[in-house]
């Protein structure tokens, strides 16, 4: 399976499921936009950006996820500020120290199955080895 993030004009590969351990984040980056995809527990998908509002830090994808309620959450690693993963809005302050709100942007991401000629065998060569090539033209 490919993970994909759509941003905003297509949806982009970034990593395959395999890739994301339940419980943790990775970062990758789209066109220079860090950005933090998680695979909760459950398996469920979640990005969002990499950048912790309240320090600068690009760090979210180091953060811890959990929940409030029944509501899946990202505590982040710096100053522990925590973050509702359905709506990117922090749970403990309303704004960031710079004034703004205190809110991540949500990417919308899926997966997907890889295309059908994405495969090992496909990047390993060709079937055949160079003896039954050999007897294929005899």
């Amino acid at each position: 399976m490919t993970v994909e993030i759509h941003d905003g004009g297509r949806w982009r590969p970034v990593c395959t499921l395999d890739d994301l351990q339940p419980g943790r984040g990775v970062a990758v980056l789209l066109d220079g936009a860090q950005v933090a995809v998680f695979r909760d527990r459950a398996g469920a998908l979640h990005a969002v950006d990499n950048r912790d509002p309240f320090s600068g830090a690009q760090v979210l994808s180091r953060g811890l996820l959990g929940s409030r309620g029944d509501r899946p959450t990202l505590a982040s690693p710096m100053y522990k500020q925590v973050f509702d993963l359905t709506d990117g809005r922090c749970l403990d302050e309303e704004t960031a120290p710079d004034g703004t709100p205190a809110v991540l942007r949500l990417w919308p991401v899926r997966s997907t199955p890889k295309p059908a000629g994405d495969t090992a065998a496909r990047a390993a060569g060709p079937a055949t080895t160079p003896a039954t090539a050999k007897e294929d033209t005899a």
